[in-house]
């Protein structure tokens, strides 16, 4: 299935680039995590149109092909309201509300938009290996990761693969890095840089403590406010999402579903793409069922 590239304006009437597939039923987005890209979900994005949905794989702000914002407005409510933009002219579109799919910081975009921008602008939503309070260790971890060569950059397209195969040890390196090389970009100095704006990841939320406690005072503020379906999926070998980050979020959340994933870290769909598309296909499935029946 080949997708068809669209545009969507978000909040700052920034340009949101998206791949869109399926011609016809419900609409779900899927929002990619930090420093991803829509491409993170190429294969669960075919496999979910399969099912009978039509299907937005988004950019989201300084990420891929869409817009590095020039107010440099890089805080998870930011990416919340873009969110709130998209459901906006989805619903124009379609006459339905979308179902959002959002890893790590497309799942706190979604926690925001429904749960504080504008409740009611989504019809369900599944946090992929996200919840409002998570482990700032491994945070700091994944930001070390991405600001390590934010400006030198890397050589070859097989070099960057090495760094990441240091990252992710237990993670098989790939043979085919055409994937690797959509979330790259080649400058004119002949270096490849990561597909994202580096002002992303200086935003204070992410070195700021009291900050940082700040935003995730108001994410289980966005949680309790969660009315609609709701699943939360993990990896079980998460670096950033305890049992103890998933327990405190059913409390908030008592209706939500959720699924641990054997042998996932904190990449999900990029640890074990099958069992996690299997869940969504299954969450989405008792949605079409509940719907039909009501």
């Amino acid at each position: 299935m080949y997708p068809k590239r669209v545009t969507f304006q978000g909040a700052e009437q920034n340009s949101l680039v998206a791949d869109r597939y399926g011609s016809d039923g419900q609409p779900v987005v899927l929002l990619h995590g930090g420093g991803q890209t829509r491409h993170s979900w190429d294969t669960a994005a075919a496999r979910i149109a399969d099912l009978g949905h039509r299907v937005y794989s988004i950019d989201q702000r300084g990420h891929g092909e869409s817009d590095w914002v020039e107010t440099r407005n890089y805080t998870f409510s930011d990416f919340g309201k873009d969110l709130v933009a998209v459901t906006r002219q989805i619903e124009a579109l379609h006459r339905a509300k979308p179902v959002a799919v959002g890893a790590s910081l497309g799942g706190f975009a979604g926690m925001l938009a429904e749960g504080l921008e504008k409740p009611g602008c989504l019809s369900a939503l599944v946090l992929v290996d996200i919840t409002p309070r998570i482990d700032m260790g491994g945070v700091s971890k994944i930001i070390g990761f991405m600001g390590e060569r934010v400006e030198e950059g890397f050589e070859t397209v097989e070099e960057a693969a090495d760094a990441i195969a240091r990252y992710l040890p237990n993670r098989a390196r790939p043979k085919d890095l055409s994937g690797l090389s959509k979330n790259l970009r080649l400058h004119e100095d002949g270096r490849y840089r990561w597909h994202w704006d580096p002002a992303f990841l200086n935003s204070r939320q992410n070195h700021d403590p009291e900050l940082a406690s700040e935003v995730q005072a108001n994410m289980l503020k966005a949680a309790r406010n969660l009315r609609l379906p709701v699943l939360l999926i993990r990896g079980r070998n998460s670096e950033l999402v305890s049992m103890e980050h998933v327990e405190e979020f059913k409390d908030c959340v008592p209706h939500a579903k959720f699924t641990d994933i054997h042998d996932a870290g904190h990449m999900v769909a990029g640890d074990r793409n099958d069992v996690f598309a299997g869940a969504v296909e299954d969450f989405l499935t008792d949605l079409k069922a509940e719907a039909a029946i009501a």
